[in-house]
C-alpha cells in the first residue's frame, strides 16, 4: 500500500462553466476505490484548489484525468511529476483516443473505464498482480508500446462504491447557498451522434444503476441546502427504469433539487415530465443542437424541429427550467441558421442556454471527418474547448463563424432580454444573464490575439500565420509548475 493523488486539471482558458466548477467523477471514484483498497488517497480538482507540490513529492503515484481541451495543462502536470521520479497514470476521453501522444508524458495509461482495471493495476503495483494482465492498461516496453486487452464496460454499476467527496482538496461548488453535488445513475447512450465521444468511450449500450443503489447514495444528500446535479449523458433513455426512480424520489419526499441531461423526445411523454417536477426536478439540460433540419439529419440526431420546441413548451409548462446546449458551424449551417437558432432560443423563453461551436473531439466520427478531408485549422488541444474555432467550416470563414458565436450570447443575454425576465420576475435568469454577459467580455479581451489572428487569416498567408500563432499559444499556455527540488 502506499499513497496516490488524482489531478484533474483545470481549463486553461474562460468557458461556460468557468464560474461553476463542478468535478468529473472519474479521479474521485477511483480514488474512493483506491482508499477501499488501503492506499492514501487525496484528490486535486485544480479549478477548485491549487495543487501542492509538497504534497505530491510525497506520492507514490500520480493519476491523471484528461479531456481534450485540458490535454496541455495534463501533460505539463505529468512533465513536472516524472522529473520528480514519480511514476504516472494518465485517462479519460482524450488520452484514451490518443494514447501514444499522452504515453509521451506518463508510465501507464488506462483506457475506456478504470473501474473494474484499476484495482488490478493497484495490485500490479504492489507486485500481487501482472501489469501484462491488467486490463485496457497501455504501457512503455523497452522502446514499444505494449496494448493490454481491453475489458467489457462494468455493467453491475451497483458494485460500485458511492464516491467519497471527502477525498477532494477544498471547498465544495456552492451556488445560492446551495452545496451542488454531481450524482451518475447510468451510462452509455443508445444513440450515437456524429460530435459526441460519449459512445467512443462507455459505448452504446446503456447501463444503470438499480433504484435502490441510487436512493441509498441520495439519501446522503436529503438536505434542502444540497442541490444535485446527475451526470447521465441521457437520464431518460430507459422510460421504465426512469419511471421506477421517480416514482421512488416522490415517495422518499427528498428535500433537495436536482437537474440532469436529456433529449428533447422525452418531452413526448408530458406524465414523465411531470413526474420529474414532482420529484423535484429544477433544470434540465436539453441538447438541442441546431434548428436547422438538415443539420439535424447529418449529425444522426434522430429529433425533429418539431421535437424541439415542443420540448422547450413541455418543460417550461410543467414549470422546469430549460437550459438550451446548441453547436454552431455543422456543416450544413450558414449564417441565417445562426440567426434561426438564436431566435428559437428567445422565442421560447429558455431560462438559459450556451450556443457553443462544434468542436471535433479526438474519437468522434466528426474529428475523423474533418481530418481526413484537411479541415482541422488547429491542432492546440487547449482550443478544444468549443469556444474557439478549430477547424475551417463549410459555408463560413473562421472569423464569421467565431463571431456568430460571441454575437449569440451577446443577443440572448441582452440587457433587453433580461428587463424581459424581470418582467416575468425569472430571478435565477436574470442572474445567469449577468454571468453570461461578463463572461462573454472576459473572454473576448482574454483572446484578442487569437480573434485578430482569425480576422488576418488569408489563404496565401495561412501557413505563416499559422506557425506564429502556434507557437505564441503554445508559450501562453505552457503552465509554470515552479522549479523544485524534489
Amino acid at each position: 500500500m502506499g499513497k496516490i493523488i488524482f489531478i484533474e486539471p483545470k481549463s486553461p482558458n474562460l468557458h461556460i462553466f468557468s464560474g461553476y466548477s463542478l468535478p468529473r467523477l472519474g479521479c474521485i471514484l477511483l480514488g474512493t476505490i483506491a482508499e477501499k483498497n488501503g492506499w492514501d488517497v487525496s484528490v486535486y480538482i485544480e479549478e477548485q484548489h491549487e495543487i501542492d507540490w509538497d504534497d505530491i513529492a510525497s506520492a507514490d503515484i500520480v493519476g491523471i484525468s484528461t479531456i481534450t481541451s485540458t490535454a496541455p495543462r495534463a501533460y505539463a502536470i505529468a512533465d513536472q511529476v516524472r522529473r520528480m521520479q514519480i511514476p504516472v497514470i494518465m485517462g479519460g476521453p482524450h488520452v484514451t483516443f490518443l494514447p501514444e501522444e499522452a504515453l509521451q508524458h506518463c508510465d501507464y495509461l488506462m483506457r475506456g473505464e478504470g473501474e473494474i482495471a484499476f484495482p488490478l493495476f493497484l495490485k500490479a503495483l504492489e507486485n500481487e498482480y501482472g501489469m501484462e494482465d491488467v486490463p485496457n492498461l497501455a504501457y512503455h516496453v523497452d522502446e514499444t508500446i505494449r496494448y493490454n486487452d481491453t475489458a467489457e464496460a462494468c455493467t453491475a454499476l451497483d458494485t460500485l462504491p458511492y464516491p467519497d467527496f471527502s477525498l477532494v482538496k477544498g471547498k465544495p461548488l456552492v451556488i445560492a447557498g446551495h452545496t451542488v453535488i454531481p450524482v451518475q445513475t447510468s451510462r452509455g447512450c443508445p444513440y450515437d451522434c456524429s460530435f459526441c465521444s460519449v459512445t467512443g468511450m462507455f459505448g452504446r449500450r446503456f447501463r444503470r444503476r438499480s433504484t435502490e443503489n441510487v436512493l441509498g447514495e441520495l439519501r446522503q444528500y436529503n438536505q434542502k441546502d444540497k442541490f444535485l446535479f446527475i451526470y447521465d449523458d441521457n437520464f431518460a433513455a430507459n422510460p421504465k427504469s426512469t419511471n421506477e426512480l421517480l416514482d421512488s424520489m416522490i415517495e422518499e419526499q427528498f428535500k433537495f433539487k436536482w437537474s440532469a441531461q436529456v433529449r428533447a423526445d422525452l418531452a413526448r411523454d408530458t406524465a414523465l415530465v411531470k413526474k420529474m417536477k414532482k420529484a423535484g426536478c429544477h433544470t434540465v439540460f436539453i441538447g438541442f443542437e441546431t434548428v436547422n433540419p438538415e443539420s439535424l439529419k447529418s449529425i444522426k440526431k434522430k429529433e425533429s424541429v418539431d421535437d424541439l420546441g415542443n420540448a422547450a413548451m413541455t418543460f417550461r409548462k410543467a414549470g422546469i427550467n430549460v437550459h438550451g446546449m446548441f453547436i454552431l458551424g455543422l456543416d450544413d449551417d450558414n449564417m441565417d441558421a445562426v440567426k434561426e437558432t438564436v431566435k428559437f432560443a428567445k422565442r421560447y423563453r429558455l431560462s438559459s442556454a450556451q450556443f457553443l461551436i462544434l468542436a471535433p473531439l479526438p474519437g468522434t466520427r466528426c474529428y475523423q471527418e474533418l481530418a481526413a478531408q484537411g479541415r482541422i485549422a488547429f491542432t492546440d488541444w487547449s482550443l478544444y474547448d468549443a469556444h474557439h474555432v478549430v477547424f475551417h467550416p463549410k459555408h463560413l470563414t473562421l472569423a464569421d463563424l467565431q463571431r456568430a458565436q460571441i454575437k449569440a450570447h451577446k443577443q440572448f443575454y441582452s440587457l433587453k432580454e433580461s428587463v424581459r425576465r424581470l418582467v416575468h420576475q425569472c430571478w435565477v435568469d436574470i442572474g445567469i444573464a449577468y454571468y453570461a454577459r461578463h463572461l462573454n467580455s472576459n473572454w473576448k479581451k482574454r483572446n484578442k490575439p487569437y480573434l485578430k489572428l482569425l480576422e488576418l487569416l488569408r489563404p496565401n498567408k495561412e501557413a505563416e500565420i499559422l506557425a506564429d500563432f502556434k507557437q505564441r499559444i503554445s508559450l501562453e499556455n505552457r503552465v509554470a509548475v515552479g522549479n523544485h527540488k524534489h
